[in-house]
This record gives C-alpha cells, sequence and structure tokens, in this order.
C-alpha cells in the first residue's frame, strides 16, 4: 500500500490531511551545559514527545527537533544517541519524510522506532511494504533472537503497533530479532554498525517492556549515565530568563493553573519586579477560582498582579460562536489584546510570559508532518500582529517535569497537584452552543459538585482530569410530578501519564450516584447526568 494513507503511524484518524507547520514547532532548547544528551528527531509522529519523556524518565536529557535540520545540526550537538521517531506517512509516499544516510554515519548508537525503522530498513536494502492488513493496538510479539536490544525481555510478550507499512526482510548484515502477528520483521539490529530498530512503540504505557527496551538502548548500548533531573532545569531557565530579558519589563499571563503558575515563578525568581502578572477573569474559570488565584500571587508569593475584570468583554466576543476552533481563536486572540493594554499602563513591557508545554506546541501541529488536533490558544490562537516577544520557559517540559520545577520553586502542593485546566476555560465546555453566562454558571456549578466529591472520595490525585461538560442539549424529565425540560450534565475523568493517551476512569458507582443526585438536587436547570467512557483514542480528553 502505498500513498498518505498507507500510515506506518496514523495516530490520528478524525483529523484533517497534511498541513504546513512552522520549524519552530518541534522545541528547540540547547541542552543544560555540562549534561550529555540524545536527540530524538520528529518525523511527524503524534507520539514523538513521549520518546523524548521516556528518554528524560531514565534520567538522560534528550530534545526533540524536527527531522530536517540536517545532520551538521545533530553533530553540532553533539548528542550520545539518536532516535528517529514514528510518523505518518509511508516510506514510499511522494513527500514524505526522508532519512539523511548521513546520519547513520555519525559513530553514535541510532534507534528506529515505527517509521523509523522502516526509513533505516529501506535505506540500508531491507524490504519494504504495505501490508495486506494494517496492525493497530496491542500485539502479541514474539523475540526471536533477543540480540542487545531486547536482551531481557520474554520470548512472548505484547507490544503496541501502529503501522500499515511492514518490514518484510532485514537489511543485509542487520539480525531480524522478533516478529509479531502483522509484521514478519518487528526489531532489528546491526552491533556492528550500532544501529537498530523497532516497529512497536516503546514509548507508550500499552508496551510493557517498552522502559525496558529504551533503558537497555541508553544505558548499554549508548553507555550514558543517568544524571539528569526535571529539577536541575530551574537555574539553567533563570540563566536564559536574564540573557532574554535584560532590564526589560515583563508581563505574564496568570490563570492560576500549574502551567503559567510555575512559568511565572521562574520568572520572578529570574528578573524580580521586573515582571508584572495579569490575571484575567475573563468569566470562563471554576467556581471561586479568580479569589483564590489573586490571594496566591498577591498575600503568598508576593508577585507584582494586576487584576482584570473582563467577562462582559468576553462574552461579548463569544456571542454567537459556537464552533470549537472559533472559540479557541476569538479567546486567544482577546486576551493579547487585555495584556497589550495592560502593558501599555506598564512604562512598556515588551515580553510576554506563558506556560506553553510539549503537549500544547505538538497537538497545535507541533512536528513538521504532523496532524492538527486543536489549536491551543497560546500556540494555534495567537494573533498574527502580536506585539510581545515571548518567553516560555516550559515549552520543552512535559507535565509531570513542570510539577517537579514547581515543587522545586516551593509552590503549594494543592497548586502543584491542580489538574489541568483549558486556556480557553469553560468556553469549550459548553458544547456544541454558544458559552451564555447562564450556561456557564450551570457548568461551574456542577463541576464544584463534581470536585468536591471527587476530593471527597479521595481520588483527585489519581485521576488526570476531571471534570463536566454541558452540552447544548435538553431533555424531559420528572422532578416533583411535574415535567422538566433540563440540561445535560456529562462527567468526563480520565486517567493519563503525560495527556498523550487516557483512559476513562472507573469511578465507584456509589460515588457516581451521589455526584448525579447532588447535581439534579441542587441544580434547578439540570435533570440529567451521563458518563462519557470513551478512551483517547479515539476521543480527546477535552469534548472540544
Amino acid at each position: 500500500m502505498s500513498g498518505p494513507h498507507a500510515s506506518s503511524d496514523h495516530l490520528v484518524t478524525d483529523s484533517t490531511a497534511a498541513t504546513e507547520f512552522v520549524e519552530e514547532s518541534a522545541v528547540d532548547v540547547e541542552a543544560p551545559s555540562a549534561v550529555d544528551e540524545v536527540v530524538v528527531l520528529d518525523f511527524g509522529g503524534q507520539y514523538s514527545q513521549l520518546i523524548a519523556r521516556r528518554v528524560r524518565e531514565c534520567g538522560v536529557y534528550s530534545e526533540l527537533l524536527p527531522h530536517h535540520v540536517g545532520v551538521e545540526e545533530v553533530r553540532r550537538r553533539k548528542p550520545k544517541g539518536l532516535i528517529l521517531s514514528g510518523g505518518p506517512a509511508s516510506v514510499y509516499a511522494e513527500g514524505a519524510p526522508r532519512l539523511d544516510p548521513e546520519l547513520l554515519e555519525l559513530g553514535i548508537p541510532v534507534l528506529g522506532i515505527c517509521y523509523g525503522m522502516q526509513l533505516i530498513a529501506r535505506e540500508l536494502g531491507g524490504r519494504v511494504e504495505g501490508a495486506e492488513v494494517g496492525e493497530f493496538g496491542r500485539s502479541d510479539l514474539t523475540v526471536l533472537e533477543p540480540g542487545r536490544l531486547l536482551a531481557g525481555t520474554p520470548a512472548e510478550q505484547t507490544c503496541w503497533m501502529s503501522h500499515r507499512d511492514t518490514v518484510f526482510s532485514a537489511p543485509p548484515g542487520f539480525t531480524a530479532l522478533a516478529s509479531s502477528t502483522a509484521s514478519p520483521v518487528a526489531a532489528i539490529e546491526s552491533q556492528e554498525r550500532d544501529i537498530y530498530g523497532i516497529q512497536f512503540h516503546p514509548e507508550v504505557v500499552h508496551t510493557p517492556y517498552g522502559q525496558h527496551v529504551l533503558t537497555t538502548f541508553l544505558e548499554d548500548i549508548c553507555g550514558l549515565d543517568r544524571s539528569w533531573s526535571a529539577a536541575s532545569i530551574v537555574e539553567e531557565q533563570i540563566e536564559r530568563i536574564r540573557a532574554q530579558v535584560g532590564d526589560g519589563r515583563v508581563i505574564c499571563g496568570l490563570s492560576g493553573g500549574v502551567d503559567s503558575s510555575v512559568a511565572a515563578l521562574l520568572v520572578h525568581r529570574a528578573v524580580g519586579d521586573q515582571l508584572t502578572c495579569v490575571f484575567v477573569d475573563h468569566g470562563l474559570m471554576r467556581k471561586n477560582e479568580g479569589e483564590q488565584v489573586i490571594s496566591a500571587f498577591r498575600d503568598h508569593f508576593k508577585v507584582p498582579l494586576v487584576a482584570v475584570d473582563a467577562e462582559e468583554r468576553f462574552l461579548a466576543k463569544l456571542k454567537g460562536v459556537t464552533e470549537p476552533e472559533a472559540k479557541r481563536k476569538v479567546i486567544g486572540a482577546e486576551f493579547i489584546r487585555v495584556f497589550e493594554e495592560e502593558a501599555a499602563k506598564l512604562s512598556g513591557a515588551k515580553f510576554l510570559v506563558q506556560g506553553t508545554l510539549y503537549s500544547d506546541v505538538i497537538e497545535s501541529g507541533g512536528g513538521t508532518g504532523a496532524a492538527t488536533i486543536k489549536s491551543h490558544h497560546n500556540v494555534g490562537g495567537l494573533p498574527e500582529d502580536l506585539e510581545f516577544e515571548l518567553v516560555e520557559p516550559l515549552r520543552a517540559l512535559f507535565k509531570d517535569e513542570v510539577r517537579a520545577v514547581g515543587a522545586e520553586l516551593g509552590l503549594p502542593e494543592r497548586l502543584v497537584w491542580r489538574q489541568p485546566f483549558p486556556g480557553p476555560g469553560l468556553a469549550i465546555r459548553v458544547v456544541g452552543g454558544e458559552a451564555t453566562k447562564e450556561r456557564l454558571d450551570v457548568l461551574r456549578d456542577a463541576d464544584a459538585i463534581l470536585q468536591d466529591e471527587i476530593r471527597q472520595a479521595g481520588l483527585y490525585r489519581e485521576l488526570w482530569q476531571s471534570f463536566c461538560v454541558l452540552p447544548d442539549v435538553r431533555t424531559v424529565g420528572v422532578q416533583g410530578d411535574e415535567r422538566t425540560y433540563g440540561y445535560v450534565v456529562v462527567i468526563r475523568a480520565v486517567t493519563s501519564d503525560d495527556a498523550m493517551t487516557a483512559d476513562w476512569a472507573r469511578l465507584p458507582y456509589d460515588l457516581l450516584e451521589q455526584i448525579a443526585s447532588r447535581m439534579i438536587n441542587e441544580l434547578r436547570e439540570v435533570n440529567r447526568v451521563v458518563l462519557d467512557i470513551t478512551s483517547k483514542p479515539p476521543g480527546t480528553i477535552e469534548w472540544e
């Protein structure tokens, strides 16, 4: 099979077709000084950032770069290892990302994953063809010869596959290490050339021995020490912030979430009162969050803070807007307009701090050849006439690393472990309709009940996210012997390690009953409560 749908890593099946993205989308951050580095080249796979994250979990610094950066850029970084990611293309498709053969001659170990392995096999004389059937999801893997890469793993195991093209024969001089349900050659290696490949995805949690394979590559093959930690980024980022900002004035859009809070504290640690945080109450936050944010930063952290009441302004901009991408872009653009107005009052602040993370970038089309899932307001939603220079100290970090940095900075545990909350707020949880004040208030009250019960049950830290969704749907009910026509509230709760994949949380039935009972009894506008049991993929965590 050939063409754009002959995917070797087709992890997003409901997205639009290929989109062009800026080169900066694959995060480029210089490695911390005196730290060994592994470079991950991104060939467009939606899981590419997970590879870098798993490497970091092994105590080795890693960086994700676009596949086309060039061999000289990779050589300049002097990495101790190179990993080629998966990707959505077929190695035979016109315009598909190619492998520069010089990357295999750098004198460092190379590991190809999925599309990366197929590129290696094709370049070095193996046979890669479209299979009769694709291989997606869990698959049985048989280890024929463990070699160096699969040493210490069982002969029979499961793994996670996502491909249509398949390696049918290994390149000359390579050993075929394993096969799977639909892949005659599922792993290869040449110890003489220090080149390795696996068809499965070791970076996802559904591959039980995936982390073991990565650790083997990093420690036993690359000879790396596990000496890097997320906390070590604090001093490095403080130096970078000072170098970028100098004596300039800085403004930070503070939402109160862990990302913007950690970004604000990092910048405040670096430049002190050159920073002014701007908290915009857009009327789209959860119940009482505005007061909590203002109190924490003004009273506890002593960070200069301007609070802006902009609820009416945002709701006016959102009037009549129902499409989710349009909501995100409207909110993102209006945020910037507010920042610009406040910056003008602050003697010309020209730097804007954002708590942008890796996942924000990748889901907004953050890898050359990757698909856009949704535009995050701080990435895809920024206006073209942005007047600020961005300061994004967390752009190369994953959520768990941000939490570690937050703890290092002294952020209270309740804020460090606050569940993710979308920048556009509750507007994108009013689904299929306009985010009116009435609907937002209903959703806010329902969500407050959910959060209260989840915390009382001791489950808050166990869940990646738990929240309510308010669809633009009303249903017939009976309350007090009278017919009602009320809103439906959807409960969404998921478990995840990284937000790239997620499973719906199996909340106890008695807890669900208590939540539903409170919502229906306490909220006159609600007469039905339902539970979302969709995992990611195929769904996303948020509904919009």
